[in-house]
């Protein structure tokens, strides 16, 4: 998925919201600039309000901000934004517990058969739509071949469903159903998938799988705003660019939340200035503003969370198929003309960690001993100039970097760093284009970007969800169009091996000839992330991934 930008400027929900320094943030730290001086210029923002009267809303309410989702409708979500809504809306078959272990949802137990191409799922007998229709098997088999149509237009679907027997015979028009769906009867069906693979459980929790219902779907083409789901919340009220409100489902299958509502506020100023005058109840925090919190004077310190480092990585991703980056030369050449430790610890103030590999660490499969691109301009000088295009920069093609946001708004000062790397050690002018990001993401998926900066968030636990489905050269998720047949290999291998060592050892081989082949400049991995939380806010969960939250919470008044 789960893209936030960056693959959304890209932050996961606990790193999120990290404003932007201004412009000239870079040419303070190059020349010597310190921390005094970032902090001098957030201190006006910081001195107004005390933040500590509780937030006044409406009842029993939890209020933050949020950016507008892309999409409530959640076999095409494929956002970090939308995913937060549509998870507590909705629902499938398993979920993620908050210990990332896959877990019953809709399906109160399922077994598989011995050759582990069979799952036969049990319904629950209490599962109901918001509308208090009981679950059944059909409203299961309807909605994956909803999301496998191609009317549907999902861009997810052969993602994450694509494993299923007859799914891509559905999205490619050939078949009106999905073969490897079986109904057994009103609260059993059976799905078989091609091969067995250790991962496909947790697949089903992405929103692709969840399950609609079927007369919403088709009662207007602006259901979504008034969803009949399965999940904890029901969707109260959605004004787009205002509010998103949702409401507690009391007769949630898996026990009522403790809030009665929770509020996205989808506009409004700064967030620590909302925090501040207590219109919200949470928010993630900036660089400078972190740096005065932190302050035990501060009257916000008491406040102060740490999270821990969120599943992403950042990136800027090259289409190895437009010149200039069809040499793979030109790509490792301004891989390694960034000098990524310089940038997450002077201008990111180590919040962020120097990415060498793709997996982030902590994860399963992460191996320290991959070999990245380190920062070598001489290297980097000698690798354009072995190219086919030469030493000259002025004989290579014209560069452009998309990235996600409203047109005029600053680039973030890593960024800016990044390109005045490329341009001091390479003499390399790479452009700027700013895109909203719905438009972003079809540009993206179309193969339409000559270059791009995006992070991408993990949606399940396992390497398979970075390597296989952002490098596979038939993953639709490999928007750099990159191929390498043994990286193939060894990627297809995995998906079937079944000893985890064995496993791993196959993804880190693959990841290390990905990074060699550069199609990607990784940046960098999150740190901890900080957070203000007011006093009343009780049981929020601090996760690195995208998984139901919000029926845990509760407010103490």
């Amino acid at each position: 998925m789960s893209r936030k930008t960056g693959r959304n400027h890209e932050i996961h929900e606990l790193h999120e919201r990290v404003p932007y320094f201004v412009h000239f943030v870079w040419f303070v730290v190059k020349n010597g600039g310190t921390r005094t001086a970032l902090i001098l210029l957030m201190l006006a923002t910081l001195l107004a309000g005390c933040g500590n009267k509780p937030v006044e809303t409406d009842g029993n309410e939890f209020v933050r901000q949020w950016d507008e989702p892309s999409s409530l409708d959640p076999h095409l979500a494929s956002d970090v934004d939308s995913a937060t809504i549509v998870i507590e809306v909705f629902g499938g078959l398993v979920t993620l517990d908050s210990n990332f272990n896959v877990a019953p949802d809709l399906a109160e137990n399922w077994s598989v058969s011995p050759d582990r191409k069979t799952y036969t799922f049990v319904l629950r007998r209490d599962a109901r739509f918001h509308s208090g229709r009981a679950v059944t098997a059909d409203d299961v088999k309807w909605s994956l071949e909803r999301a496998a149509d191609p009317k549907t237009q999902s861009t997810t679907v052969d993602t994450y469903l694509g494993d299923i027997v007859g799914v891509r015979a559905k999205l490619a028009g050939e078949s009106a159903e999905i073969s490897g769906v079986k109904v057994i009867d009103s609260h059993t069906v059976e799905i078989t998938i091609d091969a067995p693979k250790v991962y496909f459980l947790s697949k089903l929790t992405y929103p692709t799988a969840f399950v609609l219902d079927r007369e919403n779907i088709q009662s207007s083409p602006e259901w979504f705003k008034n969803p009949n789901g399965t999940g904890p919340f029901k969707l109260k009220d959605y004004r787009p660019g205002e509010l998103i409100i949702l409401e507690r489902n009391a007769d949630y299958h898996l026990g009522p939340a403790k809030l009665e509502r929770v509020r996205f506020i989808l506009s409004g100023g700064s967030p620590l200035v909302m925090y501040e005058n207590n219109e919200i109840q949470l928010t993630g925090l900036g660089l400078p503003d972190l740096e005065l919190v932190r302050d035990p004077k501060s009257p916000l310190n008491k406040d102060l969370r740490t999270a821990p480092p969120g599943f992403q990585i950042s990136y800027v991703g090259m289409n190895v198929k437009q010149p200039p980056f069809d040499d793979v030369k030109v790509r490792q050449a301004l891989n390694h003309a960034i000098n990524k430790e310089e940038i997450a610890s002077k201008v990111l103030l180590g919040r962020v960690h120097a990415a060498q590999g793709i997996l982030p660490p902590g994860f399963p499969g992460f191996s320290p001993d991959i070999k990245g691109l380190r920062y070598d301009p001489e290297l980097a000088r000698k690798l354009l100039a072995e190219s086919k295009y030469g030493a000259d920069p002025r004989k290579l093609p014209r560069a452009t970097l998309t990235v996600p946001g409203a047109i005029g708004t600053a680039a973030g000062p890593e960024l800016q760093a990044v390109l005045a790397m490329w341009r001091d050690t390479l003499g390399v002018d790479v452009s700027i284009q700013q895109v909203e990001f719905a438009s972003f993401l079809r540009e993206l998926h179309a193969g339409r970007l000559q270059m791009f900066v995006l992070a991408w968030v993990a949606d399940y636990p396992d390497p398979q969800n970075f390597l296989d489905l952002l490098f596979h050269s038939k993953s639709i998720n490999n928007e750099s169009g990159y191929s390498n047949p043994e990286v193939d290999r060894l990627l297809e291998a995995a998906r079937t091996e079944t000893d985890q060592k064995k496993r791993f050892s196959l993804y880190s081989q693959a990841e290390q000839l990905i990074v060699t082949d550069a199609p990607w400049a990784p940046l960098w991995h999150p740190g901890d992330g900080y957070l203000l939380i007011k006093p009343e806010v009780k049981g929020y969960p601090l996760s690195p991934l995208v998984v139901p939250k919000y029926r845990f919470v509760y407010l103490e008044k």
